[in-house]
């Protein structure tokens, strides 16, 4: 499974009152691996970002002045996306500024070039509800370290965002067990008489109990009432 991790930075919060995108950052996850293949741009927006913008990412007009304009990278980015599940933290604020971009150079809307779309903001609400889930909120609570981003940048925002979705989703990794093989035909096998055997029965404390009903549920609210050990436990009951 392809995922994108996406994040951009603007002129503005407005795409439709004209703020334009400045820099665009994506990380590629393979079956839940990063991959190394990322893109990254700096962008020509054509006009100045507001003042409250460039605190938040500090990128002057200036710096941007010789960087491409969307127009001369939007086949690149589209290419890169084709059949990716994209993940952005507040998805309808990015894509509402792609779409304006895309609209402007005669492409079609975001969701047209892309497998799904997936807001990791909804995703964490769901999880955390009633508590801050911006990206910073995040990493704090999922022991992500950023204590680089003394500023916002697109790439390394979409960098710390795929470090926090492993992390909110990490119960849901396949537990797999290699199979040892052997091509040696000569081996013998030697049997042990195991029935007067009698194996202790350890029980969980409570503790470890109340541990692994908070583990179950989270995993239910991160695969929609899914999860495989509360199906069996309802099936006995």
């Amino acid at each position: 499974m392809r995922q994108v991790f996406l994040d951009t930075e603007t002129t503005g919060l407005s795409a439709e009152a004209g703020d334009r995108i400045i820099e665009i950052g994506c990380v590629e996850l393979v079956n839940r691996k990063l991959t190394g293949n990322n893109l990254h741009f700096y962008l020509n927006p054509e006009r100045d970002s507001h003042e409250d913008a460039l605190k938040v990412h500090g990128i002057s007009n200036e710096f941007l002045r010789d960087k491409p304009k969307f127009s001369e990278v939007v086949q690149q980015l589209v290419d890169y996306l084709q059949d990716a599940e994209v993940l952005i933290h507040n998805a309808p604020f990015d894509v509402s500024f792609l779409n304006k971009e895309l609209s402007q150079t005669g492409h079609k809307a975001f969701g047209t070039y892309v497998n799904s779309i997936t807001d990791t903001l909804v995703m964490a609400k769901e999880m955390f509800p009633g508590k801050r889930n911006s990206l910073d909120a995040l990493c704090d609570r999922l022991e992500v370290d950023n204590s680089g981003r003394t500023l916002h940048g697109a790439l390394l925002d979409a960098e710390l965002l795929a470090d926090v979705y492993i992390n909110m989703t990490r119960g849901q990794d396949a537990l797999l067990m290699e199979a040892e093989t052997s091509d040696d035909q000569s081996r013998t096998t030697e049997y042990v008489d195991l029935s007067t055997l009698v194996l202790p029965v350890i029980l969980a404390s409570e503790q470890e109990v109340s541990q692994h009903q908070d583990v179950l549920t989270q995993l239910d609210k991160s695969s929609g009432g899914q999860t495989v050990w509360r199906k069996a436990e309802n099936s006995v009951a």
